[in-house]
């Protein structure tokens, strides 16, 4: 019997240090992603709304490159430590919008990083050119860290 409960305290307090542990992903901040394209997410309403700038650093565009606003929201403020979201671009320097869909992942180095997926609509002028009117893709982001001076 007393090692049965030996055993029981000890699964739990495991369990219990296991779950105090694990880092919550937040969104807020800044982040780079794996092609040089920067953002920044301002922080969450109670709503889970937030917005943003997104800084892109690749273009099929022939215009210069501007920083353009985001909004989005996170999936309910539900307190899931890796939470999924979704945000909109309405690009500043052409008439394509890109919306972005992904979850927020601690790594188990400690490492927080946005795994996306993403829709980019252009603007075309006939219908008969819907079809190349849409891009998809996927960007995994990393968390900027303040450089130390």
């Amino acid at each position: 019997m007393v090692r049965v409960a030996t055993f029981l305290l000890v699964l739990s307090l495991a369990l219990v240090a296991s779950s105090l542990t694990a880092r919550k992903c937040v969104l807020t901040g800044r982040w780079i992603n794996d092609l040089g394209s920067n953002m920044t997410i301002s922080e969450l309403n109670g709503k889970g709304e937030f917005s943003g700038s997104y800084h892109t650093a690749v273009t099929a565009s022939n215009n210069e490159i501007k920083v353009s606003p985001l909004q989005g929201s996170q999936h309910r403020t539900n307190q899931k430590r890796q939470p999924t979201f979704g945000f909109t671009v309405n690009w500043s320097f052409s008439d394509s919008t890109t919306v972005f869909t992904g979850q927020c992942f601690v790594k188990s180095n400690g490492e927080e990083v946005l795994k996306t997926m993403w829709l980019l609509r252009s603007s075309v002028g006939d219908i008969k050119d819907d079809w190349k009117a849409t891009m998809v893709g996927i960007n995994e982001f990393k968390r900027l860290r303040p450089q130390k001076e």
